[in-house]
């Protein structure tokens, strides 16, 4: 079972190994060409800092007496 596994680890890793020369080729290039692009800036007020209710628990509501009571308790957190 060992040697098997070794056998497949070994199968999937030779190709990855041969492929190593022409990454250090890519590693040459000038650093200039690897900056990253710039990032859009994000407008203000676009993002809510307040939790919307639908996040909350609203399971204080299956506390009521009837079902219509909990729909209605629970239909301001949806």
């Amino acid at each position: 079972m060992k040697k098997t596994i070794l056998a497949a680890a070994l199968a999937l890793a030779l190709p990855a190994l041969a492929q190593a020369p022409e990454q250090k080729a890519v590693a040459a290039q000038p650093a200039e060409a690897a900056k990253p692009a710039p990032k859009a800036k994000l407008a203000k007020g676009t993002r809510k800092t307040t939790t919307a209710k639908r996040h909350q628990d609203a399971r204080h509501c299956l506390e009521r007496p009837n079902n219509d009571a909990i729909i209605r308790c629970a239909e301001e957190y949806l």
